[in-house]
């Protein structure tokens, strides 16, 4: 009679599988909550404040980005049937339905926003104004709700790959860093790229 010989244990991806994946969504999350704290700043005086108002906006872009990949991935990877992340489980049936709509309120608030000042031609400003303006709000609302229910768990998993005592516990945590410092880059590149086109007059409906 043999014995059965213990299964080898599961090698963790150099990503960090899905509590890699949780870490870089955290991280991510709290970067964009400062970024898109700092840019609502300037909306009450965006004719003022235009340059800075476009800047801060496309810098947000890449890290919104690279959140929305994060979060389609753990989507992917759990109904591709991953035990990992079926392990894990779905987040729970509000924020499962109010995710792919804040990607899209989101994408469009941003996007609509670049076509103020580089796409679209004069005559459809007042639209894309209007439509910049009518996803803020309902971006802001739904938004309010998303953070409220993931902030205990973003605070709490965003700061862990920086910490000595939790990084080394799941792999991959420099590149996680890497990738939301180079989003971050390729937004302050973008947003240096957008502000020749920029002018005080540019029309946000204020």
């Amino acid at each position: 009679m043999t014995e059965d010989r213990p299964s080898k244990p599961r090698r963790t991806p150099r990503s960090g599988g899905v509590d890699g994946n949780e870490r870089l969504t955290a991280m991510v999350a709290v970067l964009l909550l400062v970024l898109l704290f700092l840019a609502g700043l300037t909306v009450p005086v965006a004719n003022a404040q235009t340059r800075l108002h476009v800047f801060l906006g496309v810098v947000v872009i890449p890290p919104v980005l690279l959140k929305v990949a994060s979060t389609s991935w753990r989507f992917i990877r759990y109904y591709a049937g991953n035990f990992s992340y079926r392990r894990k489980g779905p987040p729970a049936p509000l924020f499962r339905l109010l995710g792919p709509v804040i990607v899209v309120l989101t994408l469009v608030m941003l996007f609509s926003g670049v076509g103020l000042v580089i796409v679209a031609p004069r005559s459809m400003h007042p639209q894309l104004s209007q439509i910049h303006h009518a996803s803020f709000f309902l971006w802001f609302v739904v938004m309010a709700v998303h953070v409220l229910g993931h902030l205990k768990e973003t605070l709490a998993y965003a700061p862990r790959d920086f910490m000595r005592r939790t990084r080394r516990k799941v792999r991959g945590a420099s590149r996680r860093a890497w990738a939301t410092l180079a989003s971050v880059a390729a937004g302050v590149a973008c947003g240096w790229a957008i502000l020749p086109y920029v002018s005080n007059v540019t029309n946000f409906g204020h």
